[in-house]
């Protein structure tokens, strides 16, 4: 399970600095000075990553057997700027927090 936190752990964190980007810096740009680059990369970028969010909460959601609610209110903390942030440190707690049992050994 430890490779499907860290996954969930690093997107986490770059879907949240690319939703903080296009909301603090490319809207500004593009309502207030005419200037929409910034929202049409990070704002694309920002969808596709949102994808990969969603697969890796997916994943570490069925894996740490989590509630559907946990789920899906995880995987809605990448729309909101900053939530993403605070889900993972909870998520991140939520795991230390768990009972560690042995993997089953491949043989």
């Amino acid at each position: 399970m430890g490779g499907a936190l860290t996954r969930y752990r690093v997107i986490a964190w770059i879907v949240g600095v690319a939703l903080a980007v296009l909301v603090l810096i490319g809207m500004p740009l593009k309502y207030g000075f005419d200037k929409p680059t910034v929202v049409a990369v990070v704002g694309t970028a920002h969808g596709w990553l949102y994808m990969l969010y969603l697969a890796a909460t997916f994943d570490l959601s069925r894996r740490a057997d989590w509630p559907l609610k946990r789920m899906l209110l995880v995987m809605l903390a990448g729309t909101v700027p900053f939530v993403s942030f605070y889900a993972e440190r909870r998520v991140s707690n939520w795991q230390a927090a768990r009972p560690r049992t042995p993997e089953p050994v491949a043989g």
